[in-house]
Formats: C-alpha cells, structure tokens, sequence
C-alpha cells in the first residue's frame, strides 16, 4: 500500500510539471484613435480678444476667417516688445484664466494634434512688432476649420502670443479664447 502511494504521488507530481499553465489571456492592444480631418467648419468666421498674461501690456483683438487653405487670422496686437518677432500660436484648450496662461495647454498642430510646447507648427507663427510694439497680423493656420468639432477644429481653443524679449523667448504674453461666430 505503501509502495502504491508512493507511485501515485510521483505519478501526480510528474504530470503536474509536466503540465503547461492555462494561457493567459491579453486585453488587445488599444489602437490609436483615427484622427477626423475636415475639409471645412461650421462656422465662417471667430474671434479672439488676446488679453495680457504673466504680466505683461500686451493685448490686441484679431479676426479669423474660414479659407481655402485653413483660417486665416488678421488683427492688430499692441504692447508688444518694440521691433521684436513674437509668436503666435493656437493652443489646445480655451481656457486663459491661469496668470500666465498656462491653463490654455499644449501648443496645438491642427494637422496633426498636439505637440509639446516650443515645437514649431506648420504655419507661420511669428508676428513682428513695428518700433511702437504694434503687430499687423495676417497669419493662415494651414489645415484648421471653424466649428464642427474635427480634430482640426481649432473654435473653443486658445490663440497665444508668446514674448520676445531674452529669458522670454516662450513666455506667454496674451491669451484669448478663439469665439466662432455665424
């Protein structure tokens, strides 16, 4: 009887290293969400008050408008560093109430989403102040639309203007939400 038990326990042991382990099973991997990309917005026109932030004098009022080739934004933009380039730049969210802006987020690539602050977009984003400190701007955000909710979509963002002066090469200067308009 001995002997036998013993027999059974090898016999269980052995078919028990032997044995594989149940597999596994793996949640599927999260594919990235397509992006949608549309041809135009629901809206043909925005606005955006740029009001000062970190400090600053700068503010300015400009004008977006639905183009072949994206949105253009014109306006002028006033207490900025005399004869400086300044950039100006849509960010991901609509929001500038922190003191420095901060709260507008990321800068914003409407071709292809968000990118890491300093990154330089696909569009012109510098604007150069007169020896006054005064910007005409005339900028197209190629690839963007008003309204609709695309990724594209840059309506409900924020525009940013970003100094020029040493030690502030990205300091956000002036915020405004970008308002869409019927």
């Amino acid at each position: 009887m001995r002997n036998a038990l013993l027999m059974l326990s090898s016999t269980l042991l052995l078919s028990a290293c032997a044995s594989s382990p149940a597999p596994v099973a793996r949640a599927p991997e999260a594919q990235p969400t397509p992006r949608v990309i549309a041809d135009t917005g629901t809206a043909r026109k925005a606005v955006a008050n740029l009001a000062s932030s970190s400090g600053s004098l700068v503010s300015g009022r400009v004008e977006l408008a639905q183009a072949t080739e994206g949105v253009r934004i014109t306006g002028t933009i006033g207490g900025l560093t005399r004869n400086g380039a300044h950039g100006l730049q849509v960010h991901e969210r609509g929001n500038c109430s922190a003191v420095d802006a901060s709260s507008a987020g990321r800068y914003y690539d409407p071709l292809s989403g968000v990118r890491q602050d300093g990154a330089v977009g696909e569009f012109p984003d510098r604007i150069v102040a007169d020896p006054r400190g005064v910007a005409q701007v005339d900028l197209l955000v190629r690839g963007a639309v008003l309204g609709g909710g695309a990724d594209n979509d840059i309506a409900g963002r924020a525009l940013l203007v970003l100094g020029a002066t040493r030690g502030a090469i990205s300091a956000r200067v002036a915020c405004g939400v970008i308002t869409a308009q019927r």
